[in-house]
């Protein structure tokens, strides 16, 4: 099985250990986001896997094997760390035939994944006349050049317009619907909330979470249920009566905490209550994130607000209690 596995990975840096422990599995047909504050141990992590550095102890591994004992690295393991690395004075088709040759691809591969990362009409250009989201494209088709199994993205959206957001998220999402193994870093709450299914989060060099993505967001929302109703009035009273308080909400809507939906409209059944509109609410990955990871964060600002009814005070979801 072609999986990314990290094993009791321990690095340190002079008097910083910069990943500490770490042990997860990333498996394929999903895209998995890899999550963590500034200084969390994330690069770090993705240069052991990559074999450009090496662990104090533990060990890495793509599909069993470390990635500097993969016979054709390119044609396995695809990937996206430096977007800026490429030689500015060579054109984007020329950084491309050169990995190419390097690793035995054929050319015709240089072409599709130009036009799949929408760089054939600038392909003859010099990459120091790329803007940011061309360099980004580029970096990502010499990710696909091999067409391999495994795909380690390093914030493929940075610097891509709004287009070329929609474009990375379809991608990756298409790249795991195949059956590839989809390892994505980035910062972007929302891009990952769209693409990821399973999430890996670390702080200050340890695993601080792997969940799916869902058991991560319901794990940070305590039951709280958003209802319309023309007698507001009468919920109130019928939920005073169970031990609940109406508060009200924007637009005409009310919040009930401590409640699911499928309660709450038990209740208003009961009490005769004519129901508008009744939903759950959830947090989002970004307060949920947030919240799990304010711990760790060596350059926070302000503290999230304690009155903020989206955030929660649990401890950290740790990978052996939630794992899928």
């Amino acid at each position: 099985m072609n999986t990314i596995d990290v094993r009791d990975l321990t690095k340190t840096y002079g008097s910083r250990r910069a990943v500490d422990a770490l042990d997860f599995t990333v498996r394929p047909g999903r895209v998995t986001g890899f999550l963590g504050p500034n200084g969390a141990g994330k690069s770090t992590t993705l240069r052991l896997v990559m074999g450009l550095d090496r662990p104090d102890s533990g060990r890495t591994g793509i599909g069993g094997r470390p990635y500097t004992a993969l016979r054709d690295p390119l044609r396995e393991v695809g990937a996206l760390l430096d977007a800026q690395a490429a030689h500015g004075s060579r054109t984007g088709r020329d950084h491309l035939l050169a990995l190419a040759v390097a690793a035995r691809l054929p050319k015709i591969r240089v072409r599709a994944v130009l036009e799949e990362t929408g760089l054939a009409a600038v392909a003859g250009r010099r990459i120091k006349t790329y803007s940011l989201g061309m360099r980004q494209r580029l970096g990502i088709a010499a990710a696909l050049l091999g067409d391999p199994p495994v795909l380690i993205l390093d914030e493929p959206a940075n610097g891509l317009d709004p287009e070329g957001i929609v474009w990375a998220r379809k991608l990756v999402r298409r790249l795991a619907a195949e059956g590839r193994t989809v390892l994505v870093s980035s910062h972007l709450m929302a891009e990952t909330a769209a693409t990821a299914d399973h999430l890996v989060v670390l702080g200050r060099g340890r695993l601080l979470a792997d969940v799916p993505m869902h058991a991560f967001i319901d794990a940070h929302s305590p039951p709280r249920a958003r209802i319309r109703t023309t007698d507001p009035s009468g919920l109130s009273a019928a939920l005073a009566h169970a031990g609940h308080r109406l508060t009200e909400g924007p637009e005409g809507s009310w919040s009930v905490e401590g409640i699911r939906a499928e309660e709450l409209g038990a209740l208003a059944a009961q009490a005769g209550v004519p129901v508008l509109e009744l939903t759950d609410e959830r947090a989002s990955l970004e307060r949920a994130y947030l919240d799990l990871t304010a711990g760790d964060t060596p350059f926070a600002a302000d503290p999230a607000d304690p009155a903020d009814p989206s955030v929660r005070a649990d401890g950290p979801i740790r990978a052996r209690e939630a794992r899928a």
